[in-house]
């Protein structure tokens, strides 16, 4: 059976998240439901991240097998076409080799996080950005992160229902910078915990507030105790922007 890779965008705002659920509509059925009349045939897609609700994506990867081979063009703008109205879209098509996993194949995910730091509220950005009306200093946002690069013990910046058996993570990768009226918080490692990145955002919110101390973010590390993390940051700031090969 041919094996094909997708590249998908999409507004996690109408969705329960990338994952199939009892509870309403994932953007994995989505697609599988496009798949499914496109080919006449029931389809499993597996995702390289499994966002939460309200989660964005512009780099999501996914593959999935089907039962004759297809011009790549011709899976692209069909799935499209059936996955109207929802906001999801295949940007990218590719055959790939059969052992190719979009998940397990990855060797690194990169995140971001958008912070309006304006006293307006959004209208345009409403439901894709964190909207923050105090003043954040990201330079000092910035510092207090770098504390987070590396191999660490993650218990403080994850959920307590987070699944994971091993808390420790390697960021490769975190800066905080300023784009105009917006914050871009932007991480990158292989893998992630439940809401380790919104909880690293929201603890950073407080440091750019002037609530925490640089040197806080490290002593929330190093006391491995999830109530040592500040508030999580709202999902509709996040996008999964690119998963590496």
């Amino acid at each position: 059976m041919p094996r094909f890779r997708v590249t998908v965008e999409y507004d996690g705002g109408p969705f329960v998240g990338w994952q199939r659920q009892d509870n309403g509509l994932s953007v994995q059925q989505v697609m599988e439901e496009a798949l499914h009349r496109l080919t006449g045939k029931p389809v499993r897609v597996q995702g390289a991240g499994r966002t939460d609700a309200g989660v964005h994506a512009l780099g999501q990867v996914a593959h999935f097998d089907l039962q004759r081979d297809w011009l790549p063009y011709k899976i692209r703008d069909g799935m499209n076409f059936h996955m109207k109205p929802h906001p999801v879209a295949i940007l990218e098509v590719a055959a790939v080799e059969a052992d190719f996993h979009a998940r397990f194949s990855a060797i690194q995910r990169h995140y971001l996080y958008r912070i309006l730091n304006r006293r307006a509220p959004p209208a345009v950005l409403r439901g894709r950005v964190w909207h923050v009306p105090v003043p954040l200093d990201h330079e000092a946002m910035h510092e207090a992160a770098q504390a987070l690069a590396g191999l660490h013990d993650f218990t403080t910046f994850r959920a307590s229902r987070c699944q994971a058996k091993n808390p420790v993570r390697d960021i490769n990768e975190i800066s905080v910078i300023r784009r105009g009226e917006e914050i871009h918080l932007r991480v990158s490692a292989r893998a992630f915990l439940h809401n380790q990145i919104r909880s690293i955002a929201g603890s950073l919110k407080l440091v750019g507030e002037g609530r925490w101390p640089t040197e806080r973010i490290a002593q929330a590390l190093a006391a491995r105790d999830r109530k040592a993390c500040g508030p999580v940051a709202p999902p509709e700031g996040l996008y999964l922007t690119q998963v590496d090969y």
